[in-house]
């Protein structure tokens, strides 16, 4: 899938991972609708990035409002070629905590989002790709999503997204199994310790030990990064149903 004339569906676009892939594909000539709730933010980016780029203010979780910003996309720019999920939050709590057991309502909050938000609009977006004409290579459109490191070594605290994110590892080859008789292809990236908003309200001393636990580069992520490797998966037709670890090398220990 060639980024230059591609429209691309990004959600948690306004920040973070999903800000990077904005503005790197945009640059290569595609064009963006941003899916988040932070509408002031989500104005002031379609503001600099100027007509290649439209905000939808949308919870993912809400499949009204993602079939709007959908729908809203086609109308602004014709098509949908890429969908890419970023939205996510982590909310870490321990089964028994001090206060007692796990909330349901916590957990079930971050298990809707990371990945029935996910499924949400890989299905309404797909939906609209069958609509495109084949490329050279047969291919109608391209879904990247994103798990996590903690899909695989979670951490104390971190159950609820540990399950949502490995949920949505298990989920990408049955799909991309699905997908192939249509010519949409779909991959996971699964990043390790990133420069993301989630992290930014942890004290620098933290962040930068943080960053030393990364093998190499001994730092933390930056979301250029995996605006890189999703504009990667993007154009190179041959990367299909699966998960790539993006983290360095880090492997997360018991404790």
């Amino acid at each position: 899938m060639k980024t230059k004339g591609s429209v691309s569906v990004i959600t948690g676009g306004v920040s973070g991972l999903g800000d990077a892939c904005a503005r790197i594909l945009v640059e290569a000539g595609g064009k963006v609708s941003l899916l988040d709730l932070a509408e002031n933010k989500g104005n002031a980016i379609i503001s600099e990035l100027g007509e290649a780029a439209v905000f939808f203010k949308t919870d993912v979780t809400d499949d009204d409002a993602v079939q709007e910003a959908i729908d809203r996309t086609m109308g602004s720019f014709g098509a949908i070629h890429v969908a890419i999920n970023c939205a996510g939050v982590g909310s870490p709590a321990k089964v028994i905590g001090k206060k007692g057991p796990i909330s349901m309502e916590n957990f079930k909050r971050v298990v809707e989002i990371n990945l029935f938000g996910t499924m949400n609009v890989i299905r309404l977006a797909a939906e609209k790709m069958l609509e495109n004409t084949p490329n050279e290579h047969g291919e109608r459109g391209v879904v990247i999503n994103t798990a996590s490191a903690a899909a695989f070594e979670g951490q104390i605290g971190q159950a609820s997204y540990s399950a949502s994110k490995a949920a949505v590892v298990g989920m990408t080859l049955p799909i991309a199994r699905e997908f192939a008789d249509y010519g949409i292809r779909i991959n996971t990236i699964a990043p390790g310790l990133f420069d993301t908003p989630i992290l930014s309200v942890l004290k620098e001393e933290v962040r930068v030990a943080l960053g030393n636990m990364v093998p190499f580069p001994r730092r933390l992520g930056a979301p250029v990064e995996y605006a890189m490797l999703a504009k990667q998966i993007m154009e190179n037709p041959m990367i299909n149903g699966e998960t790539i670890r993006l983290d360095g090398a880090l492997r997360m220990g018991a404790k």
